[in-house]
């Protein structure tokens, strides 16, 4: 492995301009399409109107994996897609109006944790369990930091019942297996 790439991503970049750039636009694709799949696995809540789903692993992987950059591309492609109508939301949902309905926050929220997760791993957090566990932390944080508030119009008060409690045990799992992932994935790149 390169020791001077930042990312996972930066490992197989070309260096010719065109290539590149391409390669580029294939990760922003390619993550946008992993959390599309990864928010297909979906537990409705019958008391909240936020669903379970396997997003925010993949949301947080994907900025830890593609950097701040591309990996807020990558969300905000995957905003784009959502709101042209493709069925990559939770369980299939499509459009505006899912986009801005109770879980809008939370979608604005990858964006944040894609960028902010991608640029702690151009930073070296994603290196060790300890530091990588804080990243994706971190990224979960601004998740919420834009999610809730934006539940709260639609819950009120009941926002962090409905939209942070019932989920903090899955996503302490969620965070733990990327923490782990992350300098796995790193040993076994540079043993090569």
């Amino acid at each position: 492995m390169d020791r001077h790439a930042t990312t996972y991503a930066d490992v197989l970049r070309p260096t010719v301009r065109w290539p590149a750039l391409a390669y580029d636009a294939a990760l922003v694709l390619g993550g946008s399409l992993f959390v599309a799949l990864a928010a297909q696995v979906a537990i409705r809540l019958p008391f909240s109107p936020v669903p379970v789903t396997a997003q925010t692993l993949a949301v947080l992987l994907v900025g830890a994996l593609l950097g701040s950059r591309r990996g807020a591309l990558s969300m905000l492609a995957y905003l784009g897609q959502g709101l042209i109508g493709l069925p990559v939301f939770a369980a299939g949902a499509a459009g505006p109006v899912y986009a801005l309905g109770p879980t809008g926050g939370y979608l604005a929220g990858f964006v944040a944790a894609a960028y902010l997760t991608g640029w702690l791993a151009e930073h070296g957090w994603d290196r060790g369990i300890g530091t990588a566990l804080l990243a994706m932390l971190a990224g979960n944080v601004a998740i919420y930091a834009l999610g809730l508030p934006w539940l709260s119009h639609y819950a009120g008060a009941q926002a962090l019942a409905l939209g942070l409690l019932p989920y903090l045990a899955g996503d302490a799992l969620k965070l733990a297996l990327a923490a782990a992932a992350l300098p796995a994935g790193r040993r076994l790149l540079r043993s090569r």
